[in-house]
């Protein structure tokens, strides 16, 4: 078996948020949805699994933090392209996701940020390595 990344995000409206994440990129897996939760999977090894608060709580061990005023985390996905970049986080603001900066040029990388609904920040970034500032000891 590979190994596999699940994300699990607490979301107030699941419709919503499914349209924003096939927006994104994002494919449902029927198999792991159901009427309270949906797993969106990004590729065969990372899935994002968008859980109603009473399901998310069950799971959970604390209370659900408040993401649209506090950051809980930075999501970031590599992508091929500043292209495919611009097109995932586009496709996301068109959905109903918000942009909370400008596109960032660290030289070697290009990233943009994109959030949710529920205030779940993404970065999608596009990395080119033999542009990576080379470390002289």
């Amino acid at each position: 078996m590979n190994n596999q990344i699940f994300i699990n995000f607490p979301v107030k409206d699941l419709q919503k948020s499914l349209d924003f994440y096939t927006a994104l990129g994002f494919t449902n897996n029927p198999q792991f949805s159901d009427d309270s939760g949906k797993c969106m999977m990004w590729s065969d090894n990372i899935f994002v699994m968008l859980l109603s608060h009473e399901k998310f709580s069950s799971f959970a061990t604390k209370p659900i933090a408040d993401t649209k005023s506090g950051l809980a985390g930075l999501f970031s996905l590599s992508v091929a392209s500043l292209d495919e970049v611009s097109k995932i986080v586009d496709a996301g603001l068109t959905a109903g996701g918000t942009e909370p900066n400008e596109m960032r040029d660290y030289g070697f990388m290009q990233q943009r940020t994109i959030e949710d609904f529920d205030g779940h920040t993404w970065e999608i970034f596009f990395m080119d390595i033999t542009k990576f500032p080379r470390r002289i000891s």
